[in-house]
């Protein structure tokens, strides 16, 4: 038998291939998308000095090696098995910046692992696409001296050209693109090249914005004088930030007691100390008002919106990420600013269910913002006239530190609440408009007043039936009656009817599709309707409406509102978009069309949801001398949510409603995870469900007490974009004992040809 030859060395690899390993370079990469990661990989030297935690890098992965952008999070040398086996190699540095820094990559790690989802899918979310693609720049070649470049002219011995480019580039200030530096010498760009090619210049490539951003002017306004209950809440504020500490203060305040001025006044506290505050508001149409309250009294401000173009967002994003800016307004994502001297987190309309993402990562903002203050050792400030359960029982229990505007600016009254029962007005009533709200409209437009009128439906009408088999019009693709949209004066369209979920639309029908009956009746209504009765009863009064149809165009929300405010409109009818932190002093009267639109929807949060809606949209009157009233239509007076609003009650609420969830262990006494199943097949998706379901249940510990789950059930809206959903809801009185449940569970859950599921932590709806 032939013997083998032994090996030279009694390790493997060989001593000098170990050393090599042992000194290589290592970059860890996460991904957006599946398989999301960390996967290490080796750093070539050409890209030690250019690969750092918080850039974007160009890999190969998989078998196929196909080329991947991923995000940087870890560089170090090799241990552990980077240190023992073969690694792929960095292809290319994508950024030139860092993009995360490391504060925002310790938050993004403790979101993916709170909300249940992948690293790089929170860095995604984290940098807006903007930034990523570096929207409103380009690619600029620059020119530098290398050190031969920099020895003296006459030593060089060149042709007079590139002596000169040379002497130019070396009396310059700033680098010059070859382009510059050829204009300045007179001549082509062939000296340049030549220069390049001997080693007297290097290039860099990077990217100059194309055009600076323009912004008008605005009036400067005084700080306003502070009431006593203003003033206590402001130095609590101040306490807090001069210790430097973190502290979350819940400043609840009725509508109009003036809580903007006292976040100004605390913001301008930290400005002296030259750090930067971030404000988030819940809607896009309160960011534009937002913005120029706060550009009135500060220098530099920027906002960050969905409603922006990606030039726009750029562009504001680098001016906060070099300091340049003092105070950052913005919906839910500018929870995210870079700004690297963070002194204070503002959060107005705390309550808002729209600060929950309803996409991955399903984070909420004010929890984050919660966890960045907490990290970053900055005050957060919480502010509402109808604070959220989850933060009014952390204020109970002294988590949060509780501080109460109870009367409004200069001691006006709220407004006079009166409710309307549509149950006794039956015959009497036209339309969606009552006699009682149609007198008072009456009555404010003779009196030069403006109102406000508010229905959380959008649409003409919100059903399609035919009166004679009962058949409604519904989406083939979502368990959703389709809506009805007349076409307007300016659009061409046909009247239509649309799923609001998914977009499908048809042309509205004008016979039924099952019997032939030529008489389908549209009920239900919605936004559109109600716009096109107040035109026929008020033809005297400018009429506007607010609602996503109208508002889909840039800069739209903010040209309403100018309009709005210069008293060009004297109705303005809206969805939920107008019925929160908004300031017009001139209208004096509001009126609820059906205050029942959300109050009955399978979900814990209904009543909760309702009792906001109505008490915010009322404070938008009465903010004037003229004071203001408000006009509640509902077919459920005596609901506690509608009786709380209607006299401004937001303490009674809490005591009615509290001890309802804690009775049935609905957050926030508990903590809650909630899994949608969805798939195209019925069968499969709730076979996959039930296994899922039976996992869950056997993860849990021997002493499970408080650990629930309930489901599988299918969920409200059973069918949604051609795809059945069921849904399973995990509950438990520790969060982590949750989380971890959850993770042993469906850690090896196999996956199914078309079934997906999603996973939301902290879920703020159950529809």
């Amino acid at each position: 038998m032939e013997k083998r030859q032994q090996p030279l060395f009694a390790t493997q690899p060989a001593p000098w291939e170990v050393d090599e390993i042992e000194d290589r370079t290592v970059a860890t990469v996460v991904f957006a998308e599946a398989p999301g990661g960390p996967f290490d990989y080796r750093v070539p030297d050409p890209l030690l000095a250019e690969v750092t935690v918080g850039k974007r890098v160009r890999v190969p992965l998989g078998r196929g090696n196909r080329q991947v952008t991923g995000y940087c999070v870890a560089v170090g040398p090799a241990t552990g098995e980077s240190a023992t086996r073969a690694l792929k190699d960095v292809l290319e540095v994508v950024d030139q910046q860092v993009l995360v820094s490391d504060p925002m990559l310790s938050l993004t790690r403790w979101m993916a692992d709170y909300y249940l989802c992948q690293w790089g899918q929170v860095l995604e979310a984290v940098v807006p696409a903007g930034v990523r693609t570096g929207a409103g720049t380009r690619r600029t070649q620059l020119l530098h001296l290398t050190e031969l470049g920099s020895t003296p002219v006459s030593e060089l011995r060149l042709p007079p050209k590139q002596a000169r480019a040379l002497q130019l580039l070396a009396e310059s200030s700033e680098p010059l693109t070859p382009d510059q530096l050829a204009e300045a010498v007179g001549c082509t760009k062939a000296p340049i090249r030549a220069c390049i090619k001997k080693g007297l210049l290097r290039t860099e490539i990077t990217r100059r914005p194309v055009a600076a951003l323009v912004e008008t002017p605005v009036p400067r306004e005084e700080s306003l004088n502070l009431n006593t209950e203003q003033q206590q809440a402001l130095d609590k504020i101040v306490q807090s930030l001069d210790r430097r500490e973190h502290e979350t203060l819940l400043l609840h305040g009725v509508t109009g007691s003036g809580k903007t001025e006292v976040y100004i006044q605390a913001i301008e506290h930290i400005i002296g100390f030259g750090q930067q505050a971030i404000v988030l508001v819940p809607e896009i149409s309160l960011t534009p008002q937002t913005r120029q309250r706060f550009r009135s009294r500060f220098d530099q401000v920027a906002v960050l919106h969905s409603h922006l173009s990606d030039i726009e967002r750029h562009q504001h994003w680098q001016r906060i990420a070099r300091g340049e800016i003092q105070v950052v307004v913005g919906a839910r994502s500018a929870v995210f600013a870079p700004t690297p001297n963070l002194g204070l987190i503002v959060i107005d309309e705390e309550h808002d269910t729209s600060f929950k993402q309803d996409s991955v990562p399903r984070y909420h903002a004010r929890d984050v913002a919660l966890e960045r203050a907490r990290r970053e050792g900055v005050p957060l400030v919480l502010g509402s006239a109808t604070p959220s359960l989850e933060s009014w029982l952390r204020a109970q229990e002294n988590d949060f530190q509780l501080t109460t505007l109870t009367h409004r600016i200069a001691h006006r009254p709220l407004p006079q609440v009166k409710v309307v029962d549509l149950r006794h007005e039956g015959s009497k009533r036209r339309g969606a408009i009552s006699r009682p709200l149609y007198r008072a409209m009456q009555q404010t437009i003779e009196d030069q007043g403006q109102v406000i009128l508010l229905l959380n439906r959008r649409g003409y009408s919100t059903s399609i039936q035919c009166p004679s088999c009962g058949e409604v019009v519904r989406c083939p693709h979502c368990d959703i009656a389709l809506t009805h949209h007349r076409k307007t004066a300016t659009s061409s369209q046909v009247e239509q009817a649309i799923c609001h979920y998914c977009e499908y639309m048809v042309a509205a029908p004008d016979r039924c599709s099952e019997c032939g009956f030529d008489g389908i009746r549209y009920g239900g209504l919605g936004t559109q309707r109600l716009e096109a009765e107040v035109r026929a009863r008020f033809p005297q009064a400018a009429c506007l409406r607010m609602d996503s149809d109208t508002m889909r165009k840039m800069g739209s929300h903010e040209e309403a509102l100018a309009r709005f405010r210069a008293g060009e409109i004297q109705i303005l009818v809206g969805t939920q978009m107008i019925a929160k932190g908004l300031d017009f002093p001139n209208v004096t009267l509001v009126g609820v069309i059906n205050a029942d639109t959300a109050l009955h929807f399978p979900d814990f949060r209904a009543a909760e949801r309702t009792f906001q809606l109505v008490t915010q949209v009322a404070g938008r009157t009465g903010r004037s001398e003229r004071g203001g009233r408000v006009l509640v239509q509902t077919f459920s007076p005596e609901h506690p949510a509608i009786a709380a609003a209607v006299h401004h009650d937001y303490l009674r609420f809490v005591s009615q409603e509290l001890p309802v969830r804690q009775q049935f262990g609905y957050p926030p006494a508990a903590s809650m995870i909630r899994v949608i199943v969805r798939g195209s097949q019925e069968g499969v998706t709730t076979a996959f469900c039930q296994e899922m379901a039976d996992r869950l249940q056997g993860a849990f510990p021997p002493d499970a007490e408080g650990l629930r789950l309930l489901g599988p059930a299918p969920a409200p809206i059973a069918k949604l974009r051609g795809k059945f959903r069921l849904h399973l809801l995990l509950i438990d009185l520790d969060p982590e004992r949750l989380r971890s449940v959850f993770r042993q569970a469906t850690h090896d859950l196999p996956s199914v040809d078309g079934v997906q599921w999603v996973i939301d932590v902290d879920p703020w709806s159950l529809l």
